[in-house]
């Protein structure tokens, strides 16, 4: 009976282990040999250099302004995505609104939209003389609006924020959602007996429940964040004005598909990974019930 239900249990993980190992462990490595060659990704020719792709990433500025944009969505997106997902969620659990399941659709609706179709949608809503932003501050000045969101320096990483977050939000809900419907309503009954209001029911009992739920969440969004905040520079702002909003991940896809520096892209690669987990870990500390003492 073990050795048949070994057997079974083998049967389904095999295919999914092979997947992975084929599509997530071999690149892994494969990146980290790369990043000690100098190779074009075109010719057969690999020249062992160690360490000098390492070197000439530390040497790089737009490396350190691309970690710098990296952490900035990071931040914002964690701080904004968890507070308005948390705020709507709690919200539609408590209030038990007639239009419950409708607006559960209307936040998620923007998950289910293509980021290419986001990128295009916001860089209209942001175009200097054509879009619905200016057109709106115009109504509030006795001139025309003519701001050029995304090709200042100084605002296109601000710019960058609202389709992002937007993107994010219904996801977290809808997570956040379920985490409060699991919790006894018996709780909340008795915290009102005992003379709690709203806030007080959210912070001792709502909070501390779904906190393994928010970590989770937060986690989340720091990983994406840092490996997958490429698409949307790329889509709308193309890493500029001048690298103000260039991030690692674009600035890897640049160097290897654009100026054929495959090696020092696989060094890119490399960096996200390192930052990525020692974020996650460090945030995973951080974020545990008993640090932060609910």
């Amino acid at each position: 009976m073990k050795w048949n239900r070994a057997l079974f249990i083998t049967t389904f993980l095999l295919p999914t282990f092979a997947v992975f190992l084929v599509f997530t462990i071999y690149p892994l490595f494969r990146g980290l040999y790369l990043s000690f060659f100098d190779w074009s990704g075109g010719s057969e020719t690999m020249n062992f250099i160690g360490l000098g792709n390492y070197r000439e990433l530390l040497s790089d500025e737009i490396i350190g302004q691309a970690i710098k944009n990296d952490y900035f969505l990071v931040f914002w997106k964690v701080v904004l995505i968890m507070l308005i997902a948390t705020f709507f969620a709690v919200a539609l659990t408590r209030l038990k609104l007639r239009e419950y399941g409708f607006y559960r659709v209307v936040f998620f609706f923007p998950n289910i939209i293509s980021v290419a179709v986001i990128g295009v949608l916001w860089s209209f809503i942001y175009n200097p003389q054509l879009g619905f932003l200016n057109a709106f501050l115009s109504l509030f000045t006795d001139k025309p609006v003519e701001t050029n969101w995304l090709g200042d320096a100084k605002l296109a990483m601000w710019s960058l924020l609202p389709p992002s977050v937007w993107a994010g939000i219904g996801f977290y809900m809808i997570l956040i959602i379920a985490s409060i419907l699991a919790i006894p309503s018996s709780l909340y009954e008795a915290a009102e007996i005992d003379g709690a209001g709203q806030w007080h029911q959210f912070w001792n009992v709502t909070l501390p429940l779904i906190w393994e739920q928010f970590k989770t969440s937060v986690l989340h969004i720091v990983i994406t964040t840092l490996n997958g905040s490429f698409i949307i520079v790329r889509l709308m702002t193309d890493g500029g004005p001048d690298n103000a909003t260039q991030v690692m991940g674009y600035y890897l896809y640049q160097m290897g598909f654009k100026q054929y520096h495959l090696s020092y892209g696989a060094t890119i690669g490399v960096l996200i990974l390192i930052l990525s987990l020692l974020t996650t870990l460090i945030l995973g500390r951080f974020l545990k019930r008993e640090t932060i003492e609910l």
